[in-house]
């Protein structure tokens, strides 16, 4: 999905996965009584930041990337009615396989 916002320096655009929990008796929980989600999919990605000596380092992840991220990471936006996060590379603790 292409969207036309785009992040500057070491920040990327993250839409969170959200995951139906559902109890075992099978209730469904409502979002409000679930945690935040901690994964997510990669929409857009900086330019990355520049080292100690100017040379540019890109990031490690890209569009299209399935990412954890820690719990209260990231600041969120709402896009076309869908909420989004934007959070720096260093919020990003591991790439799903």
């Amino acid at each position: 999905m292409a969207i036309s916002i785009q992040p500057l320096g070491n920040r990327l655009v993250v839409e969170p996965i959200e995951e139906e929990e559902i109890t075992a008796g099978g209730i469904v929980l409502p979002e409000t009584a679930k945690e935040k989600p901690q994964k997510g999919v990669v929409l857009a990605v900086g330019p990355g930041e520049r080292n100690d000596e100017g040379v540019h380092v890109p990031l490690e992840v890209k569009e299209g990337d399935h990412v954890l991220f820690a719990k209260y990471s990231g600041t969120e936006v709402k896009y076309d009615g869908k909420k989004l996060l934007i959070m720096r590379e260093s919020d990003i603790l591991a790439k799903i396989n």
